[in-house]
C-alpha cells in the first residue's frame, strides 16, 4: 500500500513539473490590436472621510463605568420615547459601560431649563428640538425646521454630508455643549382648525397657535398668533380662544385630542417639512469619556436617528385615521402655497441680514438644495404608490 502512494505521488510529481515546463515555454501573450476594446480601469469615486480618520486609532475597551443623567421637555408624549430608545441603545452598545438615565420632564429642572442646567453640569445631557432655543440664538431654528426647508432626507445629507454638523457642533459649542441629531419625525401636520381655510385671504383674522419663525410669518399674512405651550393648546380650542393650531406629526397630535373639537385639518404642514431633535451633552462630562464611548454614542445617535423616522411614519398610518374619522383632511390650493411660500423666504432674508449664524445656516441649506436638485428633478417625484393608482396614472408625489 504505501509503494502504489509513492508511486502515485511521483507520477503526480512528474506530470506536474513537465506542465509547468511547457506553460513556461508558451510565448506571451499578444498585445491586444490598435483599436481593440481595453478593460476598464475602475477609479475611485466617493470616500467615507471615517475611514481615514479611525484607520490609525488603536481601539481599547475602557472598564470603568459612566453614569450621566438626561432629562427632555417631552412631558411624556411620543418624543420622550425617541430619548429612551437612544439611552437604551447606548447602554446595550457598550454592555452597560455607560448608562444615560433619562428623569422625566421636570423631575431635576423644568423643562425650557435643560438647557442652562446642561451647560453648567446640573443635568449632563438633554434631548430637544433646538428651535426652543431661538432666544438665545435664532440659527438653532435653522437645525431643527424651517418653513418650505429640508425635508427628512435632505437633513440627514446636509448635516452628515454637507457641513452641517459642524456649523452645529460650533454653534451649541459656545454654551459648553456637545450636540448630535438624534431623531427626526418627519414632516408635521398642518393647522388644526376649527374655521376652513385654502386661500391666503382665509387665514387671515384667524386666531392660531403656533411657535418659532412660522409664528412671525403667519403674524405678517394678518393672522392672530400666540405661542401656547402643549398642555395649554387643547382648553384653548375648547373655549374658542384660538381657532387652530399646529403642534407636531399625527402620531404626537393624536394623544393630544385636537381632531376631537376641531372640524378641519389644514394641509400641507408647509411650516415644517422635517420635524428634527438632538441629544447634547455637557461638554465637560463628554470630554471625561473615552474614545470607544464616544464613539458609540455617536452610533447610537445615528441609529435612532434612522430608527425614530420609520416609527413615527409608520405610527402615522393609524394615526390619520383616527384623526379622519373626527375631521376633514383640506389642502390649501398651490398659488396660496407659492404665497406663503413668498411671505416665508422674504422673512429668512430678512432673519439672515440681522444674524450671521442664521445666514451660514440657512446659505449651507439653499447650496445643497441647488446642488441636489437635478437628481431631484430626475427623479421626478416618482411615488410608490399601490399599483392600483399606478395603473390609473397617479404617479408623483
Amino acid at each position: 500500500m504505501k509503494k502504489l502512494s509513492v508511486a502515485v505521488f511521483v507520477v503526480l510529481m512528474v506530470t506536474a513539473f513537465v506542465a509547468v515546463n511547457v506553460w513556461a515555454q508558451q510565448p506571451p501573450a499578444a498585445p491586444a490590436a490598435p483599436g481593440a476594446a481595453q478593460p476598464k480601469k475602475i477609479e475611485k469615486f466617493g470616500e467615507d472621510k471615517r475611514v481615514k480618520e479611525w484607520s490609525a486609532k488603536k481601539w481599547e475597551t475602557s472598564t470603568q463605568k459612566y453614569t450621566l443623567r438626561m432629562s427632555d421637555p417631552w412631558g411624556g408624549i411620543l418624543f420622550h420615547d425617541i430619548a429612551q430608545h437612544f439611552c437604551d441603545s447606548v447602554k446595550a452598545a457598550s454592555g452597560g459601560r455607560l448608562e444615560i438615565k433619562l428623569f422625566t420632564t421636570g423631575a431635576i429642572v423644568p423643562a425650557m431649563e435643560i438647557f442652562e442646567a446642561t451647560s453648567k453640569g446640573t443635568l449632563d445631557a438633554f434631548h430637544s428640538w433646538s428651535g426652543y432655543w431661538k432666544g438665545r440664538n435664532e440659527a438653532f431654528v435653522a437645525f431643527a425646521s424651517v418653513p418650505y426647508g429640508l425635508d427628512n432626507e435632505g437633513y440627514n445629507i446636509w448635516y452628515y454630508e454637507r457641513g452641517g454638523k459642524a456649523m452645529f457642533d460650533e454653534l451649541y459649542g459656545r454654551y459648553n455643549l456637545v450636540p448630535f441629531f438624534c431623531g427626526n419625525v418627519g414632516q408635521e401636520l398642518g393647522l388644526h382648525s376649527s374655521k376652513k381655510a385654502t386661500k391666503l385671504e382665509d387665514f387671515k383674522g384667524m386666531k392660531v397657535r403656533t411657535v418659532g419663525w412660522y409664528m412671525d410669518i403667519l403674524t405678517q399674512l394678518g393672522v392672530s398668533v400666540t405661542p401656547l405651550p402643549g398642555p395649554e393648546i387643547y382648553l384653548a380650542l375648547e373655549r374658542g380662544v384660538i381657532d387652530g393650531c399646529e403642534f407636531s406629526s399625527p402620531a404626537a397630535n393624536v394623544p393630544q385630542g385636537y381632531h376631537e373639537i376641531t372640524k378641519y385639518v389644514i394641509e400641507p404642514g408647509v411650516h415644517q417639512p422635517s420635524c428634527q431633535f438632538d441629544v447634547v451633552f455637557n461638554k465637560d462630562k463628554w470630554n471625561q469619556l473615552p474614545d470607544d464611548l464616544k464613539a458609540i454614542v455617536e452610533i447610537c445617535a445615528k441609529e435612532t436617528q434612522l430608527w425614530s423616522n420609520a416609527w413615527q411614519e409608520n405610527l402615522n398610518i393609524e394615526a390619520l385615521k383616527i384623526i379622519g374619522a373626527k375631521s376633514e383632511f383640506v389642502s390649501m390650493d398651490d398659488a396660496t402655497i407659492v404665497e406663503f411660500a413668498k411671505v416665508s423666504f422674504k422673512y429668512l432674508e430678512d432673519l439672515k441680514a440681522k444674524n450671521p449664524d442664521v445666514k451660514k445656516a440657512l446659505d449651507s441649506q439653499e447650496e445643497f438644495k441647488k446642488a441636489y436638485a437635478p437628481w431631484r428633478e430626475m427623479r421626478k417625484g416618482i411615488a410608490p404608490w399601490p399599483q392600483e393608482d399606478v395603473v390609473k396614472g397617479k404617479l408623483l408625489q
